[in-house]
């Protein structure tokens, strides 16, 4: 069996207005249906695969289980890391929690964000690489170059590969190169593009970190030993995992280690590192563009047209090459070229204080999401849909009273000692400084408009009496 180990913690703003901080690119639904998380997970899944180890953050760990679940999948072990400290960290505490327990066990590590199109031929390409990991190797993926991609890392190879479906000897890693450096390794027939996937028995990752980064592995070990169990997840201990070095694991291990081997893969992969990928991985109609959402495209050509607005209608005309992402509190607009640079868009808001730099429209929560639909002095509208069973922690608020308005579903609520079923179509007044708790008994989601009043309407005015989410006071939801 092969256990997979799928990172999911980075938080990259290149996909920005629609991928940011609060909601990062992975649990987006790109390409499809599916996020590309769900589509990774469903991806390394099967009867040759044990159910994944997930390393992620806490702010995104009730999404992860949330997505797994939609797409019908358990994970094994989800892991918390107190803060990111880059691949190195993750793959080796993944490594060692599961080598714990069979230190023989095959781990497959992938990147979360990555789209592949022929799924069978990943795993294909996997069961050919096995004999290699069996023996010892470590073996990296790379990915037949169709371009003269700057954006990527590449790997040489000691020889051109002869289109054997086995693993070849490496001879070096290449940083990202300059065009015309890229344009020389894509014509040279012995280079691919780094995957940034791994196949190896957890034992040789470990013994890898042990003769060529010594110093990252103690404070790993300890903050794995010391971890703390909390509603089915497994935090590492924070007073160890801050001292471990923020590090990649090309850097920590792979790149001095001589057990390495690459596994050519050629039936189509990107890690969707911008919106000119996005567009270029995803289906064309015949004037080129690339649409999602209520979009009117008259004479356009060549363009990525993205509403994620209900009720928001994006037209354009006359427009070439371009991308155009509209969210409810963001707009996005840049030539298909520069697309590289919504990194320093989204630097230059965050420098003047925006919001919507790292904050994203709906703030999902353990228990469903909200989204704020009005805002003014004084006063804050929003829509909160609560998923069947579950239940928004015993509070109160030292600033705002709060209008509950049912739209649809059933709501049972506390006030004080006092709890009653609200239906549709009714409502109910909680007074500032008073205990309540909002539950959703029934099957389906149910959904409320909050009218909040008062001097101050920060979501961390909350003081918390009871949370089957195990939150601190001042927590969000």
């Amino acid at each position: 069996m092969i256990t997979p180990v799928l990172l999911c913690g980075g938080s990259g703003t290149r996909l920005w207005p629609l991928s940011r901080k609060g909601f990062p690119k992975q649990f987006a639904a790109l390409t499809g249906s599916q996020s590309l998380f769900q589509s990774a997970a469903v991806r390394l899944s099967g009867p040759s695969y044990a159910a994944p180890v997930i390393v992620t953050n806490a702010d995104f760990r009730f999404i992860v289980t949330e997505q797994l679940s939609d797409a019908g999948l358990s994970p094994g072990t989800i892991l918390i890391e107190p803060q990111g400290r880059n691949t190195a960290p993750a793959i080796l505490a993944a490594a060692l929690h599961v080598a714990a327990k069979d230190p023989g066990a095959m781990l497959l590590v992938a990147p979360s964000d990555h789209v592949v199109h022929d799924a069978a031929a990943f795993r294909a390409a996997v069961d050919a690489a096995l004999p290699a990991a069996t023996s010892g190797q470590i073996v990296t993926f790379g990915i037949t170059p169709t371009r003269a991609e700057t954006g990527y890392s590449w790997l040489e190879l000691a020889a051109a590969s002869t289109g054997n479906a086995a693993p070849l000897p490496l001879r070096r890693f290449v940083e990202k190169p300059d065009a015309a450096t890229a344009q020389g390794l894509l014509t040279s027939g012995n280079h691919l593009w780094n995957a940034g996937i791994f196949l190896f028995r957890a034992q040789t990752l470990i013994e890898a970190f042990q003769t060529h980064a010594p110093t990252i592995l103690p404070p790993v070990q300890h903050a794995l030993n010391d971890a703390v169990p909390d509603l089915g997840f497994l935090r590492l201990a924070p007073e160890y995992w801050s001292s471990v070095p923020d590090i990649s694991i090309d850097y920590a291990v792979m790149e001095h280690a001589q057990n390495l081997c690459v596994m050519p893969f050629s039936a189509g992969w990107s890690d969707l590192g911008d919106w000119e990928a996005v567009w270029r991985e995803t289906g064309h109609d015949a004037q080129g563009n690339v649409t999602q959402g209520a979009v009117t495209a008259l004479d356009t050509s060549g363009s990525l047209l993205r509403s994620e607005v209900d009720g928001v209608e994006l037209v354009t005309i006359g427009a070439q090459n371009l991308v155009v992402v509209a969210m409810p509190d963001a707009v996005l607009v840049a030539d298909r070229s520069r697309t590289q640079d919504v990194k320093a868009a989204v630097a230059a808001l965050k420098s003047r204080g925006a919001k919507q730099a790292e904050a994203f429209a709906r703030d999902h929560r353990p228990w469903g999401w909200f989204e704020t639909l009005a805002l003014g002095a004084r006063f804050q509208v929003k829509r909160i849909v609560v998923k069947p069973g579950a239940a928004l922690s015993l509070q109160s608020h030292v600033h705002r009273a709060e209008h509950w308005i049912v739209v649809s579903g059933t709501a049972r609520v506390t006030i004080g000692d006092t709890v009653s079923l609200i239906s549709e179509n009714q409502s109910v007044y909680i007074p500032l400084g008073s205990k309540h708790r909002l539950e959703n008994p029934g099957k389906l989601p149910m959904t409320l408009i909050e009218v909040q009043t008062g001097s101050y309407l920060g979501e961390d005015d909350i003081t918390r009496y009871e949370d089957v989410y195990a939150r601190g006071e001042g927590a969000k939801g």
